[in-house]
């Protein structure tokens, strides 16, 4: 993704009323005293997809419509009405999103093995009579461990620094190994088109995503005595921040989400890009590499008729940890239209109870793109605690910038249940 450099420009004072519909006693909330689903509630070793069993009707012909698909109401047209109803909810979301934006990610493999060490991890698959492999490098945090672990696609996250001396170890995973870009779509490389098919039809950031998962597998598999399979994070800025987003929102084993910074294809509105001067097109994202699945090319000029949009890939999250980071100073990354995906989807973490697990965070004086920044720092301390250490107990907040704030209301035309049970 091309990125210029924006002089940092004076910045408005952090807006709290641009979350109206989350209201400050709700993000105040502590953890667990939420009727609703807790935060670990989906975070179980084994459990990468617990929809999987769900009976997912095909969503028929797409239609238009101008304002965010309703992530309470189901393919048949009925809506939710209690908690327990979103794992099947999800899971329509999920494969709306594959079969819309992202392509197929498939489930675990036939085989899967592996090792990990206090350095590194190796990961071996085998399926559909092919085999593929790749590594990660690891770094421990002093201590004897177990440790949690926050995965960061391509070294370019969170502050590493920062979650080492918090006593989480780092996992440095090469994406590139698992979806080379710089390859046409019908000739894609990496293990997991050395599994699918050079000509899969799967993007990039879900092969990326597959790739993150298979890094759970081996670490499940390893007993334990190094790193905790129950406390993983995932990290990732400007191109990585949109592959962390899809393997946090793929994978319900991981605890901790933080997308840095995505842009186009990442957490910002796929009908609100077009719309947001100076946001990366979506016809750019998809032909600058690979990296959406190759349906999403039919959308890039009409997004309106797509039956799924970001703000419900933020919501396949909940209720577990998701912290996202924006900058509102380079236009090219689409903030304002991420600040609506982040909005929309906290609407279902408050329906389900779990509106203190989602952080939000685009108040920043510095614009430079990816860079380490001191407003992050204790947000991001109070997620590691909270999700991955279990130590804390931080309610989330929403910090949106006065430079790219968005409304929610002009995005929606239904509102928010209360859920039972």
């Amino acid at each position: 993704m091309r990125i210029h450099r924006h002089r940092p420009r004076a910045w408005a004072v952090a807006v709290f009323l641009a979350v109206a519909s989350l209201t400050a006693t709700a993000l105040d909330t502590p953890a667990g005293v939420a009727d609703g689903l807790r935060a670990d509630a989906y975070v179980r070793p084994g459990v990468e997809d617990d929809g999987a069993d769900c009976a997912v009707p095909d969503p028929g012909a797409v239609t238009a419509n101008s304002k965010l698909p309703d992530p309470f109401t189901r393919l048949d047209g009925t809506r939710i009405s209690a908690t327990s109803d979103w794992r099947c909810r999800r899971a329509e979301i999920k494969k709306l999103g594959e079969r819309f934006v992202y392509g197929e990610k498939h489930g675990k493999p036939a085989g899967v093995t592996g090792t990990v060490s206090r350095t590194g991890i190796t990961v071996n698959v085998t399926d559909q009579g092919r085999s593929s492999s790749f590594s990660a490098k690891v770094e421990l945090p002093s201590g004897s461990g177990p440790f949690p672990a926050v995965v960061v696609l391509g070294g370019f996250g969170a502050d590493t620094a920062t979650i080492k001396a918090s006593g989480v170890a780092v996992i440095t995973y090469d994406p590139l190994a698992v979806g080379r870009e710089g390859t046409p779509r019908n000739n894609k490389q990496g293990a997991f088109y050395s599994l699918y098919g050079s000509s899969s039809s799967t993007g990039l950031l879900m092969a990326w995503a597959w790739g993150a998962s298979r890094i759970i597998d081996v670490v499940e598999q390893s007993g334990g005595g190094i790193l905790r399979a129950d406390a993983i994070g995932v990290t990732g800025c400007s191109r990585y921040g949109k592959g962390a987003f899809a393997a946090g929102a793929f994978d319900q084993r991981i605890a901790l989400t933080m997308p840095i910074e995505s842009g186009t294809a990442g957490v910002p509105l796929y009908r609100g890009v077009p719309g947001e001067g100076g946001a990366q097109p979506l016809s750019s994202a998809y032909s600058e590499q690979p990296w959406f699945g190759d349906a999403f090319g039919s959308f890039t000029g009409n997004p309106a008729n797509l039956p799924v949009d970001t703000h419900e890939i933020v919501a396949m999250v909940a209720p577990r940890g998701l912290f996202i980071m924006e900058n509102p100073h380079i236009d090219w990354l689409g903030a304002r239209s991420g600040s609506v995906a982040a909005l929309g989807g906290a609407e279902v973490y408050k329906a389900l109870g779990a509106e203190h697990n989602i952080t939000y965070w685009s108040d920043i004086q510095d614009g430079t793109h990816c860079a380490v920044r001191s407003e992050w720092k204790t947000p991001l301390q109070q997620n590691l605690k909270k999700f991955l250490l279990k130590t804390g107990n931080d309610p989330g907040v929403f910090r949106i910038s006065g430079k790219k704030a968005g409304d929610l209301s002009a995005w929606r035309d239904w509102q928010t249940p209360v859920l039972t049970g």
